[in-house]
């Protein structure tokens, strides 16, 4: 049985950020785009003045989150802390469903 859980990262960046590291932002930014679409991830945001990235994943393990941050091109430069949440809400839960009928 597959059970869907999300997960929590952590990401602390470089204090400096390289060329190299710059360089690779619009190819993480396409990725994060198709990992959105494909559903496995629900949110994502970063703060690059205290060098901070978060990201919440829906997945059935943290071996399949490991497996989801090794597709993104920032990751060999971060540090992750990867944790499952006991709860995940957002707005979004809130809101009623629009229906075609």
């Amino acid at each position: 049985m597959n059970t869907v859980y999300h997960f929590m990262v952590d990401f602390t960046l470089p204090k400096t950020l390289s060329k190299e590291f710059l360089d690779m932002l619009p190819s993480q930014k396409v990725i994060l785009e198709k990992l959105f679409d494909q559903g496995k991830l629900c949110s994502f945001a970063s703060a690059m003045e205290t060098s901070k990235m978060w990201a919440i994943f829906s997945a059935n393990s943290e071996y399949e989150v490991m497996g989801l941050l090794a597709t993104l091109p920032l990751t060999d430069f971060t540090k992750v802390n990867i944790s499952m949440l006991s709860s995940y809400n957002t707005m979004d839960a809130f809101l009623p469903q629009f229906s075609m009928n």
